[in-house]
């Protein structure tokens, strides 16, 4: 096969590549539309409630094993698995208000598997932009300033003593887990971490200071975009190919 051959051939599998990856989201459109849609209360919790709730993410895990197989059991993909059933662990969990603290929990640990696998896919490079390292103290100094207008909230609740210091915590392991993917220099990665950062934040706000009217729907939107960019960011982590001066193929 000469180059240009090698090249049409490349760009037809990763056409080939993608359509299956937008094919294999379908279920997690059709069952995120479906949350949408019902629409059901808060005020009534049930296990059906925490089935549609967290379908979409159980879709996203199985969109990842889909396309990686074994290979998602291990290594950074295998990380991003284990983020995703956490977080619908935690999605389950946040269906019933005396389950908020077991349900913070599971994220927090999901936000430890998804620092983990985007600590395994950085740049060396990318460490030492300049833009990527004012954002990374951007991001420190918001989540800092965010826990600083939390804690007067957290303070007068009467289990402070046990919500405040598990803020704090979340607060960090979320801005760690945000700051590593951006130094995988990967768009979607990096696009899915910031979203779930503005999820969680609109979260807090409608939890610890006052219900927004439009909280629930902003929180729900920007949670399962940020967890289907991070999901798919790993899908397509190695995937991309580009071609030497010989024709060969290799990773970017």
């Amino acid at each position: 096969m000469d180059i240009l051959e090698t090249q049409a051939y490349c760009r037809r599998k990763e056409r080939r590549t993608l359509a299956e990856l937008v094919a294999s989201l379908l279920p997690f459109f059709v069952s995120s539309s479906t949350y949408f849609y019902l629409w059901l209360p808060d005020s009534s919790p049930s296990p059906f409630s925490a089935a549609v709730k967290s379908a979409p993410v159980l879709s996203l895990a199985g969109l990842v094993w889909y396309h990686k197989g074994g290979r998602s059991l291990c290594g950074s993909i295998g990380a991003v698995l284990a983020g995703l059933l956490l977080s619908a662990a935690g999605d389950v969990c946040l269906i019933w208000k005396e389950l908020f603290l077991p349900g913070m929990l599971f994220f927090a640990l999901a936000h430890v598997c998804y620092s983990l696998s985007f600590s395994s896919r950085s740049s060396p490079r990318s460490r030492l932009s300049p833009s990527l390292l004012l954002l990374s103290l951007s991001l420190w100094v918001f989540a800092g300033l965010s826990l600083l207008y939390f804690l007067p909230h957290l303070s007068v609740r009467k289990d402070s003593s046990v919500i405040t210091p598990a803020v704090c915590v979340y607060t960090f392991l979320i801005a760690m887990m945000a700051n590593l993917a951006l130094v995988t220099s990967r768009p979607l990665t990096m696009a899915g971490a910031l979203f779930f950062m503005t999820s969680d934040l609109t979260l807090a706000c409608h939890t610890f200071v006052a219900p927004l009217p439009w909280g629930r729907a902003a929180v729900m939107t920007t949670y399962y975009l940020a967890q289907a960019l991070i999901a798919v960011g790993g899908v397509r982590e190695g995937s991309d190919v580009v071609t030497d001066g010989l024709g060969k193929r290799k990773r970017k």
